[in-house]
């Protein structure tokens, strides 16, 4: 598995190649979900892990790959369609394995963004500061993989430059879809002071709007 994502880390040909493609996309899959289930076990650590708090891992650890898989699968059909209309549906398998291994490469970038999770954890004891920062984990990790996403995407570029135009499409569409879902799915850090739960009661509702407020309210203290 660490060859695998050595392999994803370096942008190397095999993650793209179309040789093999079950066992390769299967490979991806794993490490989506291994890594994810690493950084969401630490994300769920916020206030201690005996007890009943130790549910909130588990649940975070399940969840955060959930929201990386769902939010890659609830983004694709879109972007097939975005593919279609520009004409280059006849490219797709190959964007497919790009963007899979891509998926996987924010993964394993996250996951090594742990540590500091750890250390801001234990530094402070702010709830709504607890979220923020994980908001800014998963944004660096986001922004970092961006490079890795051009290198697979060269390939498709050189052959037709309308591919630039829709790998900046996906960046907008899974960005779009990944916070409505991750405002969906919350709670990823449960409040110290209330029971632990899989689901918030109120689970729908507008991220952006709340989000907002978030930051506000912890800017005016």
């Amino acid at each position: 598995m660490l060859l695998q994502a050595g392999y994803v880390l370096r942008a190397r040909p095999w993650a793209v190649e179309d040789d093999h493609t079950a066992k390769k996309l299967l490979q991806l899959g794993l490490l989506i979900a291994v890594f994810g289930i690493l950084y969401g076990a630490v994300m769920g650590s916020f206030g201690g892990v005996f007890g009943e708090r130790f549910w909130q891992v588990v649940f975070s650890a399940v969840k955060v790959p959930f929201l990386l898989i769902g939010t890659f699968a609830l983004s694709l059909p879109s972007f097939f369609v975005v593919n279609t209309l520009f004409g280059l549906r006849s490219d797709f398998s190959y964007s497919f394995r790009a963007l899979l291994a891509t998926q996987a490469g924010l993964t394993i970038v996250l996951a090594s963004f742990a540590p500091f999770t750890v250390l801001w954890y234990v530094s402070f004891s702010n709830y709504r500061g607890a979220i923020l920062f994980n908001t800014v984990m998963f944004g660096s990790a986001s922004i970092t993989v961006q490079w890795l996403l051009r290198r697979f995407y060269e390939p498709l570029i050189r052959r037709n430059r309308r591919h630039r135009t829709l790998m900046r499409a996906w960046l907008v569409i899974y960005a779009f879809v990944g916070i409505q879902m991750a405002w969906v799915l919350r709670p990823f850090i449960g409040y110290p002071d209330a029971p632990t739960q899989f689901f918030r009661q109120d689970a729908w509702g507008n991220a952006y709007v709340r989000l907002a407020d978030m930051i506000l309210s912890l800017i005016g203290g």
